[in-house]
């Protein structure tokens, strides 16, 4: 097989295995960094040895094997020999080459909880969001650091220290490698879930940059959510993140029009939404209510943007139902970001002046004070009251307050249609 090809090769399944490796050997070395030391050395056999012996029909066990071996040679150099390699070591004894898999179906059977206990672990609270997402991305996703970087505009230096620090962080503060207690998981379920979304968002309406979009985030994202769901199945907040993304996802193409410019919610072409994703999140949904608990946020979120995928025209979509939903969200998880989409379902359902008066209160919310959205929702409802002078000044402020070239194009566009 052709170097080309076998890289590509190669590159599919680190995408596909690296997760199942990097988790099994954490269970084996009790160091994430470690374990994402070894299947980095595994990589580097595979890019030195296949494009010669070509892809080994169990790829996965074949860098499993490589890297256990060289766990071995670590722990023979630090002359801790004597349990490591009876515990890692036992099955090579009678191995004769990488190619070798006697013991995988064995690690198999255990890699769903050590997938789990990954999961978990590079989500952790005691790391900050931004150690967590690039954690995350590295370990689970199979995205390289310079990958991870340009996916959010940030240099690859930040990124690349962000994820050491928190290996050191996971190591010094002796994060057990395990699934949390039946006590603690909604806590750490909710950080896991709240990592996914993350960057889940950042693809879905790129924060700074030229791109409106980067598609590929969102699809990394649903791929962690879908893995989460085979991994949790009985936790409802988890298929509702999954619901949430998917009907989300489905209006991408509708999202941007032909020059990559924004397309908003009330100007898509709904017949280009993705129908299948539609079907897809709203089973998920059912999933969640069929599990019959009280709905958490995920839930709530995706059960509002059901409204929207249910809904043929703007005109039919049930503002009245997604302004209870969000008054329950309110309640669940009450936060000036969700205030202002209750007071823009309100307006819709009721009238300008009901979404309005809560836009007014949010003015005086520091944490709102640089967020470009709250300027940009009140030049709205300024416009159907009939306010332009008004609204001109609160879109030409949100336009000063993005970071997306896109959206601040848009924003700019609007202030002049309202002096027109």
């Amino acid at each position: 097989m052709p170097t080309v090809e076998t890289n590509r090769a190669i590159d599919a399944v680190w995408r596909i295995e690296s997760a199942r490796l990097i988790a099994g050997l954490t269970r084996m070395v009790h160091d994430v960094g470690l374990a994402e030391e070894l299947a980095q050395d595994a990589l580097v056999a595979a890019l030195e040895q296949w494009p010669e012996s070509g892809v080994p029909d169990n790829p996965g066990a074949w860098l499993m094997a490589i890297a256990k071996r060289r766990a071995i040679d670590q722990f023979r150099r630090r002359e801790t020999l004597d349990r490591k390699v009876t515990e890692i070591g036992r099955d090579l004894e009678t191995q004769k080459g990488p190619s070798a898999e006697p013991d995988f179906d064995a690690i198999d059977s255990t890699i769903s909880d050590d997938l789990l206990r990954l999961v978990f672990i590079s989500c952790h609270p005691v790391l900050s969001t931004e150690a967590r997402v690039a954690l995350t991305l590295r370990l689970l996703g199979g995205l390289t650091t310079d990958e991870i970087a340009r996916a959010f505009l940030t240099p690859e230096a930040t990124v690349a220290q962000r994820i050491v620090r928190a290996k050191k962080t996971l190591a010094q503060k002796k994060i057990p490698f395990e699934v949390p207690s039946a006590d603690d998981l909604p806590e750490r379920l909710a950080s896991v879930c709240e990592v996914v979304y993350l960057v889940f968002n950042e693809g879905y309406s790129a924060t700074a940059g030229e791109d409106w979009m980067r598609p590929a985030l969102c699809d990394d994202a649903m791929r962690l959510g879908r893995m989460l769901a085979e991994l949790a199945p009985t936790e409802p907040e988890v298929h509702g993140l999954i619901a949430l993304m998917e009907i989300q996802a489905s209006r991408a193409r509708a999202r941007i029009g032909p020059g990559g410019e924004p397309v908003l919610l009330f100007d898509q072409d709904r017949t280009r939404w993705d129908r299948l994703l539609i079907r897809r999140g709203l089973a998920a949904l059912d999933r969640a209510a069929k599990l019959e608990q009280p709905m958490g946020p995920y839930v709530l979120q995706a059960s509002i943007a059901a409204c929207h995928a249910r809904a043929a025209t703007p005109e039919d979509t049930d503002w009245v139902r997604i302004a209870a939903l969000y008054a329950r969200l309110v309640q669940l998880v009450p936060s000036p970001g969700v205030e202002l989409n209750r007071a823009v379902a309100l307006s819709r359902a009721f009238g300008p002046e009901a979404g309005l008066s809560i836009v007014d209160d949010l003015n005086q919310e520091p944490s709102l004070k640089s967020y470009h959205l709250l300027p940009s929702v009140r030049g709205d409802l300024l416009v159907k009251l009939g306010r332009a002078e008004e609204a001109h000044e609160e879109f030409t402020r949100a336009a000063t307050l993005t970071r997306n070239e896109r959206e601040r194009t848009l924003l700019m566009e609007r202030a002049a249609e309202c002096l027109k």
